[in-house]
Protein backbone atom coordinates (compact mmCIF):
# COMPACT_ATOMS: atom_id res chain seq x y z
CA UNK A 1 0.00 0.00 0.00
CA UNK A 2 1.07 3.89 -0.40
CA UNK A 3 1.02 6.54 1.51
CA UNK A 4 -2.49 7.67 0.11
CA UNK A 5 -3.91 3.71 1.34
CA UNK A 6 -4.27 2.77 -1.85
CA UNK A 7 -2.67 -0.32 -3.99
CA UNK A 8 -0.36 -0.04 -6.34
CA UNK A 9 0.40 -3.08 -8.96
CA UNK A 10 4.21 -3.29 -9.79
CA UNK A 11 5.60 -6.24 -11.85
CA UNK A 12 6.76 -9.67 -10.01
CA UNK A 13 10.63 -9.92 -9.34
CA UNK A 14 10.37 -13.01 -12.08
CA UNK A 15 8.96 -10.74 -14.65
CA UNK A 16 11.44 -8.05 -14.14
CA UNK A 17 14.40 -10.89 -14.84
CA UNK A 18 12.78 -12.64 -17.74
CA UNK A 19 12.64 -8.76 -19.39
CA UNK A 20 16.50 -8.42 -18.32
CA UNK A 21 17.53 -11.91 -19.49
CA UNK A 22 15.98 -11.48 -23.21
CA UNK A 23 17.73 -7.96 -23.40
CA UNK A 24 21.17 -9.74 -22.49
CA UNK A 25 20.40 -12.11 -25.24
CA UNK A 26 19.38 -9.55 -27.57
CA UNK A 27 22.80 -7.31 -26.71
CA UNK A 28 25.33 -10.44 -26.70
CA UNK A 29 28.43 -8.70 -28.10
CA UNK A 30 29.21 -11.95 -29.82
CA UNK A 31 26.06 -11.96 -31.59
CA UNK A 32 27.47 -10.55 -35.14
CA UNK A 33 23.90 -8.76 -35.86
CA UNK A 34 23.72 -5.15 -37.49
CA UNK A 35 22.97 -2.27 -35.03
CA UNK A 36 19.73 -1.50 -36.84
CA UNK A 37 18.46 -4.71 -36.78
CA UNK A 38 19.29 -5.03 -33.16
CA UNK A 39 17.93 -1.99 -31.94
CA UNK A 40 14.59 -3.00 -34.08
CA UNK A 41 14.26 -6.66 -31.98
CA UNK A 42 14.92 -4.34 -28.89
CA UNK A 43 12.41 -2.01 -29.44
CA UNK A 44 9.82 -4.68 -30.29
CA UNK A 45 10.81 -6.35 -27.11
CA UNK A 46 10.32 -3.08 -25.11
CA UNK A 47 7.45 -1.67 -26.83
CA UNK A 48 5.62 -5.17 -25.51
CA UNK A 49 6.45 -5.49 -21.89
CA UNK A 50 5.32 -1.75 -21.21
CA UNK A 51 2.15 -1.96 -22.65
CA UNK A 52 1.55 -5.13 -20.70
CA UNK A 53 2.75 -3.98 -17.64
CA UNK A 54 1.30 -0.04 -18.29
CA UNK A 55 -0.63 -0.46 -15.14
CA UNK A 56 1.68 -1.06 -12.75
CA UNK A 57 4.55 1.74 -11.19
CA UNK A 58 7.86 0.95 -12.13
CA UNK A 59 9.26 3.43 -12.32
CA UNK A 60 12.46 3.42 -10.52
CA UNK A 61 13.08 -0.21 -11.79
CA UNK A 62 12.73 0.93 -15.04
CA UNK A 63 15.07 3.51 -14.65
CA UNK A 64 18.15 1.45 -13.36
CA UNK A 65 17.30 -1.59 -16.44
CA UNK A 66 17.45 1.74 -19.09
CA UNK A 67 20.84 2.62 -18.02
CA UNK A 68 22.38 -0.95 -18.11
CA UNK A 69 21.13 -1.52 -21.81
CA UNK A 70 22.02 2.06 -22.90
CA UNK A 71 25.35 0.65 -21.10
CA UNK A 72 25.54 -2.75 -23.20
CA UNK A 73 24.95 -0.77 -26.32
CA UNK A 74 27.78 1.19 -26.08
CA UNK A 75 29.77 -1.55 -25.49
CA UNK A 76 28.09 -3.11 -28.69
CA UNK A 77 29.28 0.06 -30.74
CA UNK A 78 33.14 -0.45 -29.08
CA UNK A 79 33.28 -3.14 -29.95
CA UNK A 80 32.22 -2.84 -33.99
CA UNK A 81 35.38 -0.37 -33.98
CA UNK A 82 37.37 -2.76 -33.08
CA UNK A 83 40.61 -1.27 -33.97
CA UNK A 84 42.51 2.04 -32.23
CA UNK A 85 42.79 4.31 -34.93
CA UNK A 86 39.01 3.72 -35.82
CA UNK A 87 38.18 4.23 -32.12
CA UNK A 88 40.04 7.21 -32.07
CA UNK A 89 38.49 8.47 -35.15
CA UNK A 90 35.21 7.69 -34.21
CA UNK A 91 35.22 9.27 -31.14
CA UNK A 92 36.86 12.91 -32.70
CA UNK A 93 33.95 12.82 -35.04
CA UNK A 94 31.57 12.77 -31.92
CA UNK A 95 33.41 15.39 -30.39
CA UNK A 96 35.63 14.21 -28.24
CA UNK A 97 39.21 15.76 -28.23
CA UNK A 98 41.90 14.12 -29.80
CA UNK A 99 44.19 13.38 -26.82
CA UNK A 100 41.11 11.80 -24.86
CA UNK A 101 39.84 10.12 -27.60
CA UNK A 102 43.88 8.85 -28.42
CA UNK A 103 43.86 7.60 -24.25
CA UNK A 104 40.46 6.01 -24.70
CA UNK A 105 41.23 4.31 -27.79
CA UNK A 106 44.39 2.98 -26.02
CA UNK A 107 43.04 1.82 -23.04
CA UNK A 108 43.37 -1.40 -21.28
CA UNK A 109 40.43 -1.87 -19.62
CA UNK A 110 37.76 -3.85 -20.40
CA UNK A 111 34.42 -3.05 -22.92
CA UNK A 112 32.06 -2.43 -20.11
CA UNK A 113 34.46 -0.49 -18.15
CA UNK A 114 35.06 2.11 -20.83
CA UNK A 115 31.30 2.39 -21.99
CA UNK A 116 31.14 2.96 -17.70
CA UNK A 117 33.43 6.50 -18.33
CA UNK A 118 32.09 9.71 -19.14
CA UNK A 119 33.90 10.22 -22.53
CA UNK A 120 32.35 7.64 -24.46
CA UNK A 121 28.86 8.67 -22.29
CA UNK A 122 29.72 11.97 -23.82
CA UNK A 123 30.52 10.52 -27.25
CA UNK A 124 27.49 7.72 -28.13
CA UNK A 125 25.08 9.71 -25.53
CA UNK A 126 21.26 8.96 -25.18
CA UNK A 127 19.96 11.65 -27.55
CA UNK A 128 22.58 9.76 -30.39
CA UNK A 129 20.71 6.68 -29.26
CA UNK A 130 17.70 8.11 -29.84
CA UNK A 131 18.29 9.43 -33.33
CA UNK A 132 19.65 5.46 -34.41
CA UNK A 133 16.05 4.51 -33.25
CA UNK A 134 16.18 3.33 -29.87
CA UNK A 135 13.61 2.93 -27.48
CA UNK A 136 14.15 3.90 -24.10
CA UNK A 137 11.62 1.85 -21.42
CA UNK A 138 11.68 5.29 -19.33
CA UNK A 139 9.97 7.07 -22.08
CA UNK A 140 7.66 4.57 -23.46
CA UNK A 141 6.91 3.92 -19.96
CA UNK A 142 5.74 7.87 -19.23
CA UNK A 143 3.83 7.80 -23.19
CA UNK A 144 2.17 4.80 -21.87
CA UNK A 145 1.96 4.54 -17.82
CA UNK A 146 -2.09 5.39 -16.77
Amino acid sequence: MSKSGKWKPKPHLKSYQKLIRKLKQLTDRSWSISLDNRIKKINYLIRGWINYFKIANMKKKITEIDEHLRTRIRVIIWKQWKKIRTRCEALQKLGVPFEIAFNCANTRKGYYQICKTRYIQFAINNERLRKRGLVFLLDQYEKVHI
